[in-house]
């Protein structure tokens, strides 16, 4: 049997990280059950940087993470992750108060600006009046993020696991007993960063589950020879019916913004939904759409209330929670990793995190 301190569920961006800030102080191994890391969500993000995007629960950490993804340490990575783009939310009369609404959340935390949406995106549709941008909105580089957390914690003696379910634990005395399919492993800690699988996870090992559930989200990508420019912001409906961003010249990625309740599995798009997310980008754009290249969904995971799940749970000891970052988990990696990692080892929130409260993530919320 193999004797470590800490077991990590789960070799996604959120497993990654975390095992990347811990690796450096415990032996660490992330037990993977596919034979890609990140091969789930990870894989198949849409693949920005938004601090509003989320809501209030998730900004601070997505605002937090924003200086360690564009100025990572040097031996971590050696350029920045995140590149420009920007954001324009865009909506049509009668959709004032949810302009208003965003304005209002975010004053004082992320710059938010009334424009015209007309003259920042040629070919948009006349009745698309309201116009909202957010221009600190960046691309974000998700497979060398993804690729650098797993370096850095090869580096620092982490030990991956591939095509290694967990089948079940059971906690024996102060450590957990842990079968996968490759065998028997003995550890002090057990971490659930298991994503769209997080609440079977805990149920096998006899943890009670907090009620995370997957929501399908429905990815396109179309040849539109007639868009402007490959340079143009990531455009985003108040009324999330949809949002498109260029990917590169004559090509667009495109949601429905749909979340469809889902068990964990391997999600697949539905031709309806691929449909709906074109018909909603027609109606906002005069582009022509010459081909649908792509299409590919992913399982994106929320709590009830739609924040992340970060700590100890409030029952079973040696059991961490590090689940439930919905769509959010790639622009708060960096920042979440420390979050978790400060909180096994019982130290010091980091200066990086002045403005991010443990509490609002802790399971215990669940059980009050």
């Amino acid at each position: 049997m193999i004797q470590t301190d800490i077991v990590i569920v789960g070799g996604g961006i959120a497993g990654a990280s975390l095992g990347a800030e811990l690796a450096r102080h415990a032996d660490v191994v992330i037990l993977e059950m596919e034979h890609q890391a990140g091969y789930h969500a990870t894989g198949r993000s849409v693949a920005f940087w938004e601090e509003s995007y989320g809501g209030l629960a998730v900004q601070p950490l997505t605002t937090a993470s924003g200086p360690l993804l564009a100025n990572p340490d040097p031996d971590f990575h050696d350029r920045s992750f995140l590149s420009p783009r920007g954001t324009l939310h865009i909506g049509q009369a009668g959709d004032e108060a949810l302009r208003d609404a965003l304005l209002s959340d975010f004053a004082g935390r992320v710059e938010l600006t009334q424009v015209d949406p007309a003259g920042m995106v040629p070919g948009l549709r006349p009745e698309w009046t309201l116009g909202v941008l957010e221009a600190s909105c960046r691309d974000i580089d998700v497979a060398a993020l993804h690729q650098a957390y797993l370096r850095k914690f090869r580096r620092a003696g982490g030990l991956l696991g591939l095509a290694s379910s967990l089948l079940a634990a059971e906690r024996v005395g102060d450590c957990w007993r842990v079968e996968t399919g490759q065998g028997a492993l003995s550890c002090r800690l057990l971490v659930n960063a298991a994503g769209a699988w997080a609440d079977p996870v805990a149920v096998a090992c006899g943890v009670d589950p907090v009620g995370i559930t997957p929501l399908r989200r429905t990815v396109v990508q179309l040849r539109v020879p007639d868009m402007p420019s490959p340079d143009l912001p990531l455009v985003m409906d108040l009324g999330s019916g949809f949002y498109f961003k260029p990917e590169g010249p004559g090509r667009v990625w495109l949601t429905p913004h749909d979340e469809v309740p889902s068990q964990p599995c391997d999600a697949a798009p539905e031709e309806l939904d691929v449909a709906q997310a074109i018909a909603r980008f027609e109606e906002a754009v005069d582009w022509r759409v010459a081909a649908v290249e792509r299409r590919w969904a992913g399982l994106r995971s929320f709590a009830l209330d739609r924040a992340p799940v970060y700590g100890f749970d409030a029952k079973v000891p040696g059991f961490f929670w590090f689940a439930g970052q919905g769509g959010f988990g790639i622009q708060t990696a960096p920042a979440a990793a420390l979050l978790g990692a400060a909180l096994i080892r019982g130290d010091a929130m980091p200066d990086a995190l002045a403005g991010v409260d443990p509490q609002r993530y802790a399971p215990s919320r669940f059980t009050a």
